[in-house]
């Protein structure tokens, strides 16, 4: 069997698959990759992901760390609005979406869940809920607590 190469000559091949120079092409010249080649890209795969990786993650604690403050600027600001047209605080968060201050109670972001918003009830023991807090028990890149904001 004859193949042409790019200036018209003609390599002959024998059974073994040897051409006219003696190289071996195994598998009639299809090649695959070396165990070696496999592991060194491998290897750059890892070392990219290494560094990429933390990068990823704390820009994720930072949007979630983003959303729960602005989160509580319009709870607060729902609050504000609620005592200002009633001149009493609301009993809970419940409240202020039943009288369409707030269209939804707030998923909280650090525990995923809208059951976990601490109510602060007002320096005066009047009744209902003064401020709204996270639930969350962890502490911000800032060194502040999440409860504390």
């Amino acid at each position: 069997m004859s193949q042409p190469n790019g200036a018209g000559d003609l390599i002959m091949r024998n059974r073994q698959g040897e051409t006219q120079s003696g190289v071996s092409i195994p598998n009639g010249g299809h090649r695959g990759f070396t165990l070696v080649e496999l592991l060194v890209v491998m290897a750059i795969i890892a070392t990219l992901l290494s560094i990429v990786a933390p990068k990823y993650f704390n820009s994720l604690d930072r949007s979630k760390e983003t959303v729960l403050r602005q989160d509580l600027n319009v709870m607060r600001d729902a609050i504000d609005k609620f005592y200002s047209d009633t001149g009493k605080y609301p009993a809970d968060l419940t409240e202020l979406v039943e009288k369409r201050y707030l269209r939804a109670v707030p998923v909280d972001p650090l525990t995923e869940s809208a059951d976990t918003w601490v109510a602060v009830p007002p320096a005066d023991g009047s009744g209902g809920m003064y401020d709204v807090q996270s639930g969350s028990p962890g502490q911000a890149k800032n060194g502040t607590y999440y409860g504390a904001w």
